[in-house]
């Protein structure tokens, strides 16, 4: 496996949006007249770009992008900080529960505290009972009541703080990370 920062037009992402919006359309169905995969285009490519605090991985198994997942300057914190929130995050359909999903959050989660960001968000759909698994395995806070069934929710809300940032990967903070990826 091999992991990739990568521009959010890369074009290796490809797949990953066209199943993002395969699978949001499947979902989902559209609001007047939108379609669910309109929330793919809602932020530019640039808001990912490092020097508006986002980064995007692309995790590639012999050239073929399995999974991946991004991170952009998302709202304040508790402290008035701005977070990181999470976004497009993706594993092929052929590779899930095999783990990659987890390793991808970790290494986005790592990425955030490189940055300097103290916390993270994210939102997801009630139709998506496994990301909301996964969100809830890897230790995010709910901000709602996981026990109360959520499917009129249009978002459900998660945060998280960052992890300490890694001084001793190669490079510290600006090194690239290492992972249980390679």
């Amino acid at each position: 496996m091999e992991e990739r920062w990568v521009a959010a037009d890369d074009p290796v992402l490809v797949p990953l949006l066209e199943d993002l919006a395969r699978d949001y359309d499947a979902r989902y169905a559209p609001t007047d007249g939108v379609p669910s995969s309109a929330e793919l285009t809602r932020y530019p490519p640039e808001v990912f770009a490092p020097a508006l605090g986002g980064a995007f991985l692309a995790v590639l198994d012999d050239g073929e992008l399995v999974a991946g997942g991004a991170l952009k300057r998302g709202g304040p914190g508790r402290d008035g900080r701005p977070l990181a929130e999470v976004k497009r995050m993706w594993v092929h359909p052929a590779r899930r529960r095999l783990g990659l999903a987890g390793l991808v959050l970790a290494e986005l989660e790592r990425r955030a505290a490189e940055l300097g960001y103290t916390g993270l968000e994210l939102t997801t759909g009630a139709r998506q009972p496994e990301a909301v698994a996964l969100y809830l395995r890897h230790a995010w806070a709910p901000d709602f009541d996981p026990a109360v069934p959520q499917d009129e929710a249009a978002y459900l809300r998660f945060t998280k703080p960052a992890p300490p940032p890694d001084r001793g990967a190669a490079g510290g903070a600006t090194g690239r990370a290492t992972t249980g990826l390679e």
